[in-house]
């Protein structure tokens, strides 16, 4: 049998157990349907922020962003490519911070665009600014090892 790895849904919040060797068929949440590791960034909010990063077996990347950044729209698309490439070793996703400006207290965030990386439980590691999607994959690839 094939160990089980907790993921948090970001569309409804609910923890799954998904078994490790079925990661790559695009997993759905058992509650509202929703993929769970399909190498699109999910959006957060902060009781599901919360509940991910405490939960979640996976590394995951979290984006803390603002509409009204530029360099945080001109990373968007790089960061979604950092997770088609990694998709489904890791897990991408972003909170806006102007609608969640609890986070920037919570995670002590002094500029945006901020990439924290999560992983069992605990912040592994920050990078801020900008940053390519190569960047980005380099980034995850130092600070977690991923089962390939």
């Amino acid at each position: 049998m094939s160990e089980g790895v907790k993921l948090v849904c970001t569309a409804c919040g609910q923890a799954n157990r998904v078994p490790q060797a079925k990661l790559s068929e695009a997993p759905k949440c058992g509650v509202c349907g929703a993929k769970l590791v399909d190498g699109v960034v999910g959006v957060l909010d902060m009781a599901t922020l919360t509940k991910a990063t405490r939960t979640d077996d996976l590394p995951m990347i979290i984006d803390f962003w603002a509409p009204w950044c530029g360099p945080c729209r001109m990373m968007a698309p790089e960061f979604a490519k950092a997770a088609k490439a990694l998709a489904p070793r890791v897990r991408f996703t972003k909170i806006d911070t102007q609608d969640h400006p609890e986070a920037s207290t919570r995670f002590d965030i002094r500029g945006i665009p901020l990439l924290i990386l999560f992983h069992k439980g605990r912040e592994v590691a920050r990078l801020s600014g900008a940053r390519p999607a190569a960047e980005i994959e380099a980034f995850v690839r130092s600070n977690v090892a991923m089962a390939t």
